[in-house]
């Protein structure tokens, strides 16, 4: 993360803030699938009328029944061990906040999704980070996170897949953190954000939730980034264990109250519409995926990648044998010209060689002409690119 000298906020100021103030004509930044529009998620609502009866009143703390109820049917829990949030990024604060005190620890993997780093921080929990390579493809085990448990942790925050770089973790190795916590850090729990498991390619089922491993973990998703709706701020906890659901409800009640009843009600019936939504945003996926991969192919020598597992988006690498520094900051200085947006490595607590690039958000026909864009914005930076 850049240096913002002076500031002075709880939460560490990331200039991933850009990406609500600025979209430019193509954007590779956003790591989102296509949004669905009002009258698209209306008309799975049942239309206007379907919702004429809905009261505007304050809804419960815990969520709506019927949203639950669909949590729990894609997660392998049960409807009361649901409560809903306004994103998975207010879970996992609402989560640290209840569960650390001044002293605690807690454990997360970087690179990561600013808001999960920079929440943890606000909270003043002592944050250790287990970083991860991209050499390494950005791979997970128990053993990288083994040397910073202790009786001291609290939490230990993962993603799978993880944003910035689509990489899974497989349940198996799951289950291994989840051992080695049991004998190294007995008073912690394991958070797990699934917000991008919906989010695989072509006709590959999402893996199994890890919800159901144990009552130590914790999961979050949310209908923003597979599901393509954002704007509706709705998101959710899976929490086994009913005294912890209980303070992290009582918690939501004294900072948001409630969630909307309109949003909550509109994202059960992108919910029970889930499977005819996702098919077509896979299939698309798969295809942006694929022009992706030729296209780092057609740039051997300038630029490498890990190939994500899955997820809207994936890391590129500017080739280190190819860019020194000044070069980096050519092309960075370059994207502006070009029309170009890309997520900048130092977002995600990596450098600025490594970019980034999402390849759901634009229509798939407009997708090639902004490759052809970062194609100049490599050229421009001094590296001939064939």
């Amino acid at each position: 993360m850049k240096s913002n000298s002076g500031w002075q906020g709880r939460f560490p100021r990331n200039e991933i803030i850009s990406l609500l103030d600025v979209n430019r004509r193509y954007n590779l930044a956003e790591s989102t699938a296509q949004d669905l529009t009002f009258g698209e998620i209306m008309n799975l609502a049942g239309g206007a009328s379907a919702l004429d009866e809905l009261k505007m009143g304050y809804g419960s703390s815990a969520g709506l029944p019927r949203l639950r109820t669909g949590i729990a049917a894609l997660t392998g829990v049960k409807p009361n061990q649901v409560v809903t949030t306004q994103g998975t990024a207010l879970g996992l604060f609402l989560l640290a906040f209840e569960l650390c005190r001044p002293g605690d620890e807690a454990v997360i993997v970087t690179p990561c999704f600013p808001p999960s780093r920079d929440s943890l921080i606000a909270t003043g929990v002592t944050l250790r980070e287990c970083r991860l390579s991209f050499d390494q493809s950005y791979r997970l085990t128990a053993d990288l996170l083994e040397p910073l448990l202790s009786e001291r942790t609290k939490l230990v925050s993962i993603a799978s897949p993880q944003n910035p770089n689509g990489v899974s973790t497989t349940l198996a190795e799951t289950e291994a953190i989840l051992e080695l916590m049991r004998a190294k850090a007995p008073a912690a729990r394991l958070f797990v954000d699934e917000t991008y498991r919906d989010a695989t390619y072509g006709n590959e089922p999402p893996p199994p939730s890890a919800a159901a491993l144990g009552d130590e973990i914790i999961t979050g998703g949310s209908v923003s980034k597979a599901h393509g709706a954002p704007g509706l701020r709705v998101g959710w906890l899976t929490v086994r264990e009913p005294a912890l659901l209980e303070r992290l409800i009582v918690a939501k009640m004294n900072m948001v109250i409630s969630g909307s009843p309109l949003d909550e009600t509109l994202a059960a019936a992108i919910l029970d519409n889930r499977e005819k939504i996702l098919r077509a945003r896979r299939e698309l996926l798969s295809n942006g995926l694929s022009k992706v991969a030729a296209w780092v192919e057609n740039h051997e020598g300038s630029v490498d990648w890990v190939r994500p597992d899955g997820g809207a988006l994936c890391c590129l690498r500017l080739n280190p044998k190819a860019f020194d520094e000044a070069g980096i900051g050519r092309f960075w200085s370059a994207l502006p010209e070009a029309d170009l947006q890309i997520g900048d490595g130092t977002w995600f607590g990596e450098t600025s060689a490594v970019l980034r690039l999402g390849f759901g958000y634009l229509p798939i026909d407009v997708l090639p002409a902004a490759l052809d864009a970062l194609s100049k914005a490599i050229r421009a930076a001094g590296q001939p690119c064939r």
